[in-house]
């Protein structure tokens, strides 16, 4: 596989693509873009190379920064660019280490600011649209879980500042933001028999409202775009 994608089509980046919801938006995304996928495990990054036809890009968004922005300037255009990868877990302010602090920062919020910095002269040329996946936990605390959800509100606050500034070039920037999503990091979270699938998002519906913003018409810029359960998981 090449390791550049196809001039042809409009071109999609995707990190975290190999699993959960950012699997499901590259799936969703090839059938009318070249996907660039961006995933860290080999064995899945091939699967979902093989099922789509997207371009791998096997890179840790942390350890390999440097190496994926070079990646990124080479290319000749990106019309479409997508922050799926994610680290999160339960750790309250009284728990948490320095060390997953810094961790979930650097995944969460800076690898993020850091692609899209070297993404963004390619965006302008194609006024393009750069959606942040945010989380419920941004707008609504979530007990015991401090650090995650203030990777969310920075990201958040990132968004619509990135929004703002880059309005005069008419490149797009939306967070969507979904509740709780049936993903391993859900899965991770809760208690095993506490896990009922059908309550949940499914990754599919978040990939299909990537796909809602993608596709929005020329003249309207869909800035927050919030998924909740149809019925809501703490109230049930």
């Amino acid at each position: 596989m090449s390791a550049h994608p196809s001039p042809h089509k409009p071109v999609a980046l995707v990190t975290g693509a190999t699993s959960g919801m950012g699997r499901e938006v590259a799936r969703e995304l090839s059938a009318t873009h070249q996907v660039i996928a961006v995933g860290r495990d080999e064995a899945r990054l091939a699967a979902i190379t093989a099922e789509t036809g997207a371009t791998p890009w096997q890179f840790d968004l942390t350890s390999d920064a440097e190496a994926l922005g070079a990646s990124v300037a080479a290319l000749e255009r990106l019309d479409v660019l997508v922050h799926a990868a994610a680290l999160g877990g339960h750790h309250s302010v009284a728990e948490a280490p320095d060390a997953v602090w810094q961790e979930q920062f650097e995944t969460n919020v800076l690898a993020p600011a850091r692609i899209t910095r070297q993404a963004l002269p390619l965006l302008r040329e194609t006024e393009g649209t750069v959606i942040f996946i945010g989380s419920g936990a941004s707008t609504r605390p979530v007990p015991g879980s401090a650090v995650y959800s203030a990777t969310k509100h920075a990201l958040k606050a990132l968004a619509d500042v990135l929004r703002i500034d880059e309005e005069p070039r008419r490149v797009r920037v939306t967070t969507l933001a979904p509740g709780q999503t049936n993903t391993a990091m859900l899965k991770r979270s809760i208690p095993s028999q506490q896990h009922t699938p059908e309550r949940y998002i499914q990754p599919r519906s978040v990939a299909a409202t990537v796909r809602f913003v993608v596709d929005a018409p020329a003249d309207v810029h869909l800035t927050d775009v919030t998924l909740r359960p149809r019925q809501e998981i703490a109230r049930l």
